[in-house]
């Protein structure tokens, strides 16, 4: 079968990344830290994939400003003690030697800093399995198109040949922004009740769904 897609962009956290529970608690730790009004974790959750600035500006709007630097430091320090608890979802690596077996090129499109991915990548078994990525403090948070079209730009690849897989409601309208087809994912950080506007092409609950979806159809 012809290949569809020449490009699968991937978020990080929440897709390839079982790192939602963290993120969330971390961010309740920080505003619990810094004297502001502590978010549900789904008011949290909600915020994973917008760059950080955003997602805590958003996930505590009575912070004043001048405590920003604090809430991101405190933030930073709450998710590194989680770190080690971290980990790939099962069958993300599987995943990954399909698609590349297949001819595929494959990109990470994140709301992490560049730092934050590049230590990230050092210490895991996906260093080297992507041809480019995108972080949000290097070019325009989700969900603006902006990650997607300069992913496009460096690999030379037009808008209806990428597939952009996410698990928030960020990712897919970054996907719909920037004129390419989505996959969404039921296991991170949104619901996918909260998906249909944006049109995915299919919702997986799994990373073994995922996988067969992707042999079938990309």
């Amino acid at each position: 079968m012809a290949r569809q897609f020449d490009l699968i962009a991937f978020d990080w956290d929440g897709t390839l990344f079982d790192s939602t529970a963290a993120i969330a608690l971390s961010i309740q730790d920080a505003v619990r830290d810094v004297g502001g009004t502590v978010p549900s974790l789904v008011e949290a959750k909600y915020v994973i994939g917008m760059s950080l600035q955003s997602a805590l500006r958003h996930a505590a709007p009575d912070v004043p400003e001048d405590q920003m630097v604090a809430l991101t430091n405190r933030y930073r320090l709450h998710f590194l003690k989680r770190q080690e608890q971290v980990n790939l979802f099962d069958g993300v690596l599987e995943l990954l030697d399909q698609l590349t077996a297949s001819g595929h090129l494959l990109a990470v499109a994140t709301g992490k800093n560049r730092n934050g991915l590049d230590r990230v990548l050092d210490t895991t078994l996906l260093k080297g399995r992507f041809h480019a990525t995108r972080t949000s403090d290097e070019t325009a948070g989700k969900p603006h198109p902006l990650m997607l079209q300069e992913l496009m730009a460096e690999l030379d690849v037009a808008p209806e040949r990428l597939l952009m897989v996410g698990d928030t409601t960020h990712d897919l309208q970054m996907a719909m922004n920037a004129g390419c087809a989505s996959v969404g994912v039921s296991y991170g950080a949104h619901h996918f009740d909260g998906f249909g506007p944006f049109k995915p092409l299919y919702v997986a609950h799994s990373v073994a769904e995922l996988q067969r979806w992707m042999a079938d159809h990309s």
